[in-house]
């Protein structure tokens, strides 16, 4: 059954997120407003592998959740830039590896219930060293790590951020790392 949007109202608007109440009615129920987050942006991860079985990680910590943890390399996608464009560009500005020839591995809504954000998670098997990364606040530490450690990772809930569980998930299932 499909809900119908009668419009919404802004509440909040910046660059990066908007905060907007829409007007639905459920069929054969009540009309009311509900909460949705709009981000214009999609964002990108890459899981870049080396070929010998190690996976590019990133030690990193997040003040909103006051966490820390492990995640792939992400971002958010410029205006008129192609998704594989800003996957390679993340990469290489958040590690100093490029990946080669990634290729789109899965893309998802990562709370649709609240937020109309869309993340995809691109797969490369290789990458060459460019220099340091160019935004040295995005991490403390930048590792290749087994697909043994990595699993390890995920068990003993050390990844966190949803991007990148997703995406690991999805790639140690079907992507054979």
């Amino acid at each position: 059954m499909r809900w119908e949007v009668h419009g919404e109202r802004a509440i909040y608007e910046s660059p990066w997120v908007d905060l907007v109440l829409v007007d639905v009615e459920i069929p054969d129920g009540p009309r009311f407003e509900h909460h949705v987050v709009r981000v214009p942006r999609p964002a990108v991860g890459t899981i870049v592998s080396d070929g010998d079985g190690r996976i590019l990680l990133l030690w990193r910590h997040r003040f909103i959740t006051d966490t820390w943890g492990w995640e792939i390399p992400a971002g958010g996608v410029d205006p008129d830039e192609a998704l594989e464009a800003a996957a390679v560009r993340e990469t290489v500005e958040e590690t100093g590896w490029r990946p080669l020839d990634p290729v789109r591995l899965v893309s998802f809504h990562p709370s649709n219930g609240l937020t109309d954000q869309t993340f995809t998670v691109f797969l490369a098997r290789g990458a060459e060293h460019v220099g340091e990364p160019t935004d040295r606040s995005e991490s403390e530490r930048i590792e290749w790590v087994t697909v043994a450690d990595l699993r390890a990772f995920v068990r003993d809930g050390q990844v966190h951020d949803g991007l990148t569980l997703a995406g690991l998930a999805y790639a140690l299932a079907f992507a054979d790392l």
